[in-house]
């Protein structure tokens, strides 16, 4: 009995700074996860009082991903939106986002609040750690000006969308619908 307890103290001891660890990568992950999409959407508000939502496509296409290179040579972190429904084929997620996209629908769909979710994981790649993070991203009001059931749209959004992006797949959203995910990469040995 002596040496179970003795072992379960030491396991407790090592773990500590472990958990201590990924706690404070996570909550770095978090914190700039959390201020992407407030900055993106105040962009695209501004973008639509201006020139209609037709105008505001070109802020997610080619403001969006300044934004997120921007972030990640501020904070170290490889940032980027990944979706299911994809309209940029460079959202298009890997193995692990698609899963966790996939986990995020599920959890949504049996009433978890689709702005809380998130994920964080620690994966090995060879004799590399990645600390990989997501957090979904519910959508909004305004995203459903470009977002919404296709026949809900105005015309020079679709006719935008079909030259902008031939083989979108980004239609048919409702308010709070998983749009797709704000998702981060860090490498560390």
């Amino acid at each position: 009995m002596f040496m179970f307890r003795f072992l379960l103290a030491a396991i407790a001891i090592y773990a500590t700074p472990v958990i201590a660890d990924e706690a404070t990568w996570v909550a770095d992950a978090r914190k700039v996860a959390g201020a992407m999409p407030s900055k993106l959407l105040g962009v695209l508000k501004e973008e639509t009082e201006k020139g209609g939502p037709e105008s505001a496509i070109g802020v997610c296409r080619d403001k969006a991903p300044q934004m997120a290179k921007a972030a990640s040579e501020q904070s170290g972190w490889n940032i980027r939106r990944v979706s299911l429904r994809n309209r940029n084929p460079k959202a298009v997620p890997d193995t692990w986002e698609r899963a966790v996209l996939e986990e995020f629908d599920r959890r949504a769909a049996a009433g978890e609040n689709p702005a809380t979710l998130e994920k964080s994981e620690l994966v090995a790649d060879g004799e590399n750690k990645i600390q990989r993070y997501m957090k979904a991203l519910p959508t909004q009001d305004l995203c459903l000006a470009c977002h919404g059931a296709a026949d809900s749209l105005k015309p020079a959004v679709s006719e935008q969308l079909r030259k902008l992006y031939p083989d979108d797949k980004a239609t048919g959203y409702g308010i709070a619908d998983i749009r797709g995910a704000i998702t981060l990469k860090k490498t560390t040995r």
